[in-house]
């Protein structure tokens, strides 16, 4: 995509190959981050079955323990991936480009609580419930034409929509509700 803001916010429709980017980056990644890593997930818009989404695979890696990004970025930087500062504390973000362009974003995070944090309790509720699937391709879709060039923009927007799904999942799994943003 020549000319193209390489942090524009562009939403497509959902690709069945996405699954399969994930499973090949698993594999790598299994291999790299052992034998600290105990569970990789594929999160994110591209992991939820007709979700219009950025085509950026998001991948949230469970490890024990979780090392300074020091140690993480010398393991990875042969894969491709760069740390990237977030001022978020308990997980490390790595990002990966072709083209110039982001293809995977990489957390990785302690793998104490790791299948209840909001972010995979929103994907599998989403999965579980493909209705809020339009709604909330509709929503990224008139988001990404109101922040095109406004990533952070972007993600703050959806804030609503994420939370009533978050709390949604959390109630049905009996866990005490939490913000978003706070985890």
């Amino acid at each position: 995509m020549p000319g193209q803001n390489r942090y524009a916010v562009h939403v497509v429709p959902y690709s069945a190959a996405w699954p399969s980017a994930f499973e090949n980056e698993k594999n790598k990644l299994s291999q790299v981050l052992a034998p600290h890593l105990v569970a990789i997930e594929h999160v994110g818009s591209t992991s939820i079955p007709n979700q219009d989404a950025k085509p950026v695979i998001d991948l949230f890696a469970a490890v024990q323990p979780l090392l300074d990004e020091q140690a993480y970025a010398s393991l990875l930087g042969s894969s491709g991936y760069r740390y990237v500062e977030t001022g978020m504390t308990g997980r490390h973000l790595f990002m990966k480009e072709a083209g110039g362009m982001r293809t995977h974003h990489l957390h990785l995070l302690p793998s104490e609580g790791f299948y209840e944090r909001n972010e995979l309790l929103f994907r599998d509720y989403l999965r579980d419930h493909p209705e809020f699937v339009l709604e909330y391709g509709e929503l990224k879709r008139a988001l990404a034409e109101r922040y095109p060039s406004d990533p952070d923009g972007y993600t703050r927007a959806k804030t609503g929509f994420i939370q009533r799904v978050v709390d949604l999942a959390r109630t049905e799994r009996g866990l005490p509700l939490q913000n978003v943003w706070d985890s």
